[in-house]
């Protein structure tokens, strides 16, 4: 097949071009603003490529066309105080990879939705992928991820023809995304190692989070693909991570704040450009659902191989060691070089992209 990957050098994006590179019977696109060297860019056509304006529309017309199946994961969690371009990255990109999909008739689109397009849980029960996609309101990605949901919405009520998939993994990590990590959402000054020397983690107990491995997530890219599986389709391992799950990777103890406290806390550092993490992202971790996986066991043949806990707890050892990979986006992050960054170019909050 000849596959298009957006977003391609990313967490998920450089897994799932490995995981096809590897069966050696496809014929490659990765498009990315910036392009990997070195064993990452063996095997794949490689395009920059700047989804947040449509500048990139002829590059996305010109990979598009001839392709079997697009794979759409660009996506963006920075600056995260420039909600403007997040929105023209995340919503605006997708908008513009429909509008060339649609002129080029690609038969099949794969785009990574996420737990984060749905709706608030009315309790704690598992929900499936018939549970509506509105969005938490205080949350920008889950507000761009539900908007990004209504442009499939109506690209698969116009007629066009294209096989539409929407996967929606619960957050998702690995080792080798330590370093992006840490970047995305520890300051500057603050060294890897610090994240072990954590003596209590001040959390409200009732944070429940589903997670998932890259790798588990890749594997269910590649089936839908093979499988021509079209709809929707949660992806998550069977256990969540909890506060206390959290503060046990930390080595840290518990000590249960309520989370209007946590809330407040948080937005007076995120407002004084202290730390780069907006609090949308834990209203989510109270909001949104956890997720039932069985269309995708049952579909797609589909099981995480590694359970929520074992996720985090590597995750969070990729972060105590700045673990890194081949690509731009997966670089290594020292302190030097961050605060280089700050210097040059801003705070990751506010920071344009090159």
């Amino acid at each position: 097949m000849r596959i298009v990957v957006t977003g391609a050098t990313g967490n998920i994006g450089s897994v799932v071009v490995r995981r096809l590179r590897a069966e050696g019977s496809h014929d490659l696109v990765g498009l990315a603003r910036r392009l990997p060297g070195g064993p990452e860019a063996r095997g794949v056509d490689w395009r920059p490529v700047d989804l947040s304006t449509d500048a990139c529309l002829g590059t996305l017309v010109e990979a598009f066309d001839g392709a079997d199946a697009v794979v759409h994961l660009a996506w963006g969690f920075q600056p995260s105080h420039d909600l403007a371009y997040l929105a023209e990255l995340g919503v605006g990109g997708t908008r513009r990879v429909l509008r060339a999909v649609t002129e080029t008739g690609v038969p099949h689109l794969v785009h990574m939705s996420s737990v984060g397009a749905y709706s608030p849980k009315r309790d704690n029960r598992p929900v499936d992928e018939s549970w509506p996609t509105g969005g938490v309101p205080s949350a920008r990605y889950s507000r761009h991820k539900s908007a990004a949901e209504r442009l499939l919405d109506r690209h698969e009520a116009s007629g066009a023809g294209t096989l539409v998939t929407r996967l929606r993994p619960g957050i998702v990590g690995r080792r080798a995304a330590g370093s992006s990590l840490l970047r995305y959402g520890v300051p500057a000054l603050v060294p890897a190692r610090a994240l072990g020397l954590l003596p209590v983690l001040p959390m409200d107990r009732r944070l429940t989070i589903p997670v998932v491995h890259t790798d588990d997530v890749a594997e269910a890219v590649t089936a839908v693909l093979h499988r021509r599986a079209g709809g929707p389709f949660n992806l998550a391992a069977a256990t969540p991570v909890t506060a206390a799950t959290i503060a046990d990777a930390l080595g840290a103890r518990l000590v249960h704040v309520p989370s209007p406290v946590v809330r407040a806390a948080m937005s007076a550092a995120w407002h004084a450009h202290l730390q780069q993490v907006d609090t949308g992202w834990l209203d989510m971790g109270f909001a949104l659902p956890t997720l039932d996986t069985a269309r995708a066991r049952t579909e797609l043949g589909w099981a995480p191989t590694k359970d929520g806990p074992d996720v985090l707890a590597e995750v969070v050892a990729g972060m105590r060691e700045a673990a890194s990979g081949g690509t731009p986006v997966l670089r290594p992050r020292t302190v030097l070089g961050a605060l280089g960054d700050a210097v040059r170019r801003g705070p990751v909050a506010v920071r344009r992209r090159p």
